[in-house]
């Protein structure tokens, strides 16, 4: 692990994997809070490392220290819920020796309603000695020099991001600038990083041109490649472009098997032009796309486009359609995603009170 001020996070993070470990490494980069002594309350050992503006070289540092065969990272606000732990220990018990390294669900953001908004898959345990290295300023990533066994496990890493950073932290925004400021180029990773970071300080002009620079790299993973696909069309909807938007729409179909955001963008070109029969189609079929992740790469997988968006909206579709009981149908799908989604709430009462109405003129009528 890596950390610095992580005194109200940390111990939660350590007492999830408690007895899970063989040993403890925390490489602290300078904090000024009681962050040892919590590591330190928990068997941790401590190394301290003059922070260079580099999450990478920190993670190689914190993996440097480690002596296991195997080793595992966490960030001080991750945390394994009990029967994620349960398979770990489990996991630990019976691991092939023949695999090099294990993949884990990553979820990273959560809606008003608990639910996942967007996960990815990202390779948790790695082999000591194999040749795995860390890349990227920020948002960093394993690589591995040579080739390697995986496997694809079913454990699930959460991360609990304080409520007080509930807005974007400017210091991946402010290493990256550095970076640039004293002229170092940046890989293609840290290009699309850099993307993402503009993207959410809302500097949408900024952020298209280091997306489209990414996509255009056909030496990078396609997954990854659509994913910034799709944030670059995002800042042109942003920036009032939807004819670049469309473009991005179009060129994701070209790319690649429809995914579920860009059904979901065919479906709302339609739904814009009123012809709700052509966008009920579409996001009938973004509930229906399979996951493509990658247990690689930074593929984050966007649930509401494959869960509550479509079937919100095709409520409204089959609204307009005429069929009610397949927008009531819709709708409650909807609401077990958000059960306090006021709209809704009311397109449901809507929708009950239009059926029961139906159902007593054809009681009447017989």
């Amino acid at each position: 692990m890596i950390v610095r001020d992580e005194q109200d996070t940390l111990g939660r993070c350590l007492e999830s994997v408690a007895g899970v470990f063989d040993e403890i490494v925390i490489v602290d980069t300078g904090s000024t809070d009681a962050t040892r002594r919590v590591a330190a309350d928990w068997g941790a050992r401590v190394v301290e490392f003059e922070w260079i503006d580099d999450f990478a070289a920190a993670r190689n540092v914190a993996f440097a220290q480690g002596s296991s065969e195997f080793l595992m990272w966490l960030d001080a606000d991750d945390v394994l819920l009990p029967a994620d732990r349960q398979k770990l220990l489990t996991l630990k018990a019976n691991l092939d020796p023949r695999i090099d390294a294990v993949s884990m669900t990553y979820h990273t953001q959560f809606d008003a309603a608990g639910n996942v908004t967007a996960s990815n898959r990202r390779f948790r345990i790695v082999r000591r000695g194999k040749g795995f290295s860390w890349i990227g300023i920020v948002h960093e990533d394993l690589v591995c020099a040579g080739p390697f066994t995986y496997i694809n496990s079913d454990i699930v890493v959460t991360h609990r991001k304080p409520a007080a950073e509930a807005e974007p932290s400017q210091r991946n925004l402010t290493i990256l600038e550095n970076h640039i400021a004293a002229g170092r180029q940046l890989r293609p990773v840290d290009v699309l990083n850099y993307g993402r970071e503009l993207e959410m300080h809302k500097r949408f002009d900024e952020a298209i041109p280091y997306y489209r620079q990414f996509v255009d790299d056909e030496s990078q993973d396609l997954n990854v490649r659509t994913f910034a696909l799709h944030k670059l069309a995002s800042c042109y909807y942003m920036t009032g472009q939807p004819d670049k938007e469309w473009d991005c729409t179009l060129r994701s179909l070209d790319m690649d098997t429809p995914r579920p955001e860009f059904a979901c963008r065919v479906a709302e070109r339609f739904l814009s032009r009123d012809q709700f029969r052509q966008a009920a189609f579409w996001y009938e079929l973004a509930l229906t796309i399979p996951s493509t992740a990658a247990p690689d790469q930074w593929s984050i997988e966007s649930y509401p486009f494959q869960t509550w968006v479509p079937h919100k909206q095709l409520g409204w579709c089959y609204y307009k359609l005429g069929d009610y009981t397949r927008s009531l149908k819709s709708n409650q799908a909807a609401q077990a995603y958000r059960p306090d989604d006021p709209e809704i709430a009311t397109n449901i009462r809507v929708l009950e009170e239009l059926l029961n109405g139906a159902a007593v003129e054809a009681g009447n009528a017989t």
